[in-house]
């Protein structure tokens, strides 16, 4: 009796043994593999790699709008530009207050003491607490005079200086020199440079709107402004609008479009409807196969076979969900309560007047909520399709990402598609209490 006493409190010691073992062991084999994916995938690298001041400007762009002050070196033109783009130009001779011409002596003063001079000798920059930047051009090469040691936030070659501060950046090349300032707010929102409508108040406006004389005999002042933000040349309001309808159009239809494919295929791969077995196994077969396959992979295939076009990407979305709709839809068919289904055949119905009034009824609660839920999803979707296929809001940020210049047109479609899917939310949500609840 001893002995088996012993043998027990063993087993006993043992087993807390082995616990403690696997939970010391667990950590410590989760902490390894870290440490291999950070060696194998070079953070350390990644790290030495990171431009921080790139991410700095990139952020700063997401909320605010640069102005460009530029100077052609060879033939001495300044010009003023929003964005530096030609859409955001300042009409020939004209530039924001706070740029001063003279001649060939162009100041720009980007506050806080940061004042930017171009003349015919070069350009400098004077910087608060640092001192008097100096490029000059010698040759081919350009002669920088500076406090020594340069900073970090001064970048400087034989054929290139840039100058990165707070209240600005300013870049100088053999063949033009740039001032850029940055200023928060999305300029050119609403109005552009060339619209008599830009530079007003929002008082301005509304006088014009309601009382003012027209500044087009041919219609209205509120007409003519809600006319000039729709056609609005810098930030295509017209273009966004119907590349937010092409994505949602994109997610309906391929959501839509698979529910209905789905929904005989998954009589056949029901059990409790389909007594053939191999019949039901090839199709659910094909239901796994469909899954198995992401959706970016039919996206590009589909592409490749039919061509770029949100139509495309309609069928992408299609053919990836009806796999997962089949499933969805062949499971809660075989979990239906068979006495309803029983109480119809009773009647004397033949099957399709049983599934119609016995087994339509208990499943579509679940089929709507699958349906609603996947629309939803399928809107996000449809953004990274759109980038891929050439269509929707997904086409516009892949641009302006790839431009590395339109950061803050990123920001407004990021903000876009983040209102679009809320929406769909809510419309989702409104449509489930609606169809499934009834309320």
């Amino acid at each position: 009796m001893a002995a088996a006493d012993i043998s027990l409190s063993d087993q006993i010691t043992l087993r807390f043994a082995r616990k403690r073992l696997f939970a010391f062991a667990l950590p410590a084999l989760v902490l390894a593999y870290l440490v291999y994916t950070a060696v194998a995938f070079d953070l350390a690298g990644l790290a030495q790699r990171a431009r921080m001041d790139n991410a700095a400007i990139l952020l700063s762009d997401f909320w605010s709008h640069k102005t460009h002050i530029t100077r052609d070196n060879r033939t001495g033109e300044v010009t003023a530009a929003v964005e530096g783009e030609a859409k955001g130009a300042y009409p020939a001779g004209t530039f924001p207050d706070w740029v001063r011409v003279a001649g060939d002596v162009t100041t720009i003063d980007l506050g806080t003491g940061h004042v930017v001079t171009y003349d015919s000798t070069g350009a400098r920059m004077v910087v608060p607490g640092y001192g008097t930047i100096d490029i000059r051009p010698d040759g081919n090469r350009l002669l920088l005079t500076a406090p020594e040691p340069l900073p970090d936030w001064i970048n400087a070659s034989d054929t290139r200086v840039g100058v990165t501060t707070p209240a600005g950046r300013f870049n100088y090349t053999r063949s033009k020199v740039e001032t850029f300032r940055y200023q928060a707010g999305w300029e050119l929102f609403f109005f552009t440079l060339d619209s008599p409508f830009s530079g007003k108040s929002v008082t301005e406006l509304a006088a014009l709107a309601l009382w003012g004389d027209r500044i087009d005999p041919a219609r209205s002042n509120i007409g003519y402004m809600l006319s000039e933000v729709w056609t609005n040349k810098m930030w295509r309001h017209a273009d966004v609008a119907w590349a937010l309808f092409e994505t949602v159009l994109m997610a309906f239809l391929g959501t839509m479009g698979a529910a209905i494919i789905a929904l005989p295929l998954g009589f056949v791969a029901a059990r409790n409807f389909n007594p053939l077995g191999p019949a039901r196994f090839a199709m659910r077969r094909i239901f796994d196969f469909i899954r198995g396959v992401d959706g970016l992979i039919w996206t590009i295939i589909l592409s490749r076979a039919f061509g770029p076009g949100p139509m495309t990407g309609a069928l992408a979305i299609l053919i990836t969900d009806s796999g997962s709709f089949g499933k969805m839809f062949s499971e809660a068919l075989e979990n239906i309560d068979e006495k309803q289904v029983e109480g119809i055949r009773s009647t004397g119905a033949n099957g399709l007047l049983r599934a119609r009034f016995g087994v339509i009824p208990q499943v579509t609660p679940v089929l709507l909520s699958q349906v609603l839920y996947f629309l939803e999803s399928n809107t996000r979707s449809a953004t990274v399709i759109g980038a891929i296929v050439g269509g929707g809001i997904g086409l516009l940020l892949t641009q302006a990402i790839q431009t590395q210049k339109d950061w803050e047109e990123v920001a407004y479609y990021m903000t876009l598609i983040v209102l679009m899917v809320m929406a769909m939310d809510s419309l989702s949500g409104w449509l489930r209490r609606k169809l499934i609840k009834g309320e």
